[in-house]
């Protein structure tokens, strides 16, 4: 079965659907990384003092205490559950446009590989492996670009006739 360019056949409503899903889901997404921003400052040593806790600097404007064993486990839980069914799901629509395959299949594994890396790297910078925080920086910053590179090229599509 040929996928590459099917997304240029698909019915109007499908397309429709395609294009409502995707501005639902930025918006969640987008804003997932505005709470970021406001968690972490999205910089390592926020990221740091986000999991581990401030609670030894005086000067810290806001007092941070290190995450709990459960609270880690449902956030990496949660996170690497829900985004690989966000990533699979922009994956498979990824793989209906016509694109160059490596670019295409770039786009469909590397997000998948940045969660991973990015909420085990969290756990790993939570159990004492500091390095991690730039790993987590690292791959967060990748999952992103790709997440909106993906959204671009099938919104770019779906509205192309061919």
């Amino acid at each position: 079965m040929q996928l590459n360019g099917l997304i240029y056949t698909l019915p109007k409503e499908i397309k429709l659907l395609i294009g409502a899903f995707l501005i639902v889901l930025s918006v969640g997404f987008f804003t997932g990384l505005l709470f970021v921003e406001e968690t972490s400052s999205a910089n390592p040593n926020g990221i740091e003092e986000q999991y581990l806790g401030n609670e030894n600097d005086e000067n810290a404007e806001v007092m941070h205490f290190k995450k709990s064993p459960q609270e880690m486990l449902t956030l990496v839980h949660n996170h690497i559950l829900s985004m690989s069914i966000i990533f699979f799901l922009v994956g498979v629509l990824v793989s209906l446009t016509k694109l160059n395959r490596r670019l295409k299949l770039f786009l469909m594994i590397e997000p998948l590989t940045s969660v991973i890396l990015t909420f085990g790297g969290l756990y790993f910078l939570w159990s004492g492996m500091l390095w991690m925080k730039y790993i987590v920086m690292l791959s967060g910053i990748l999952m992103v670009l790709s997440y909106s590179l993906s959204v671009i090229v099938v919104f770019t599509q779906l509205l192309k006739k061919s």
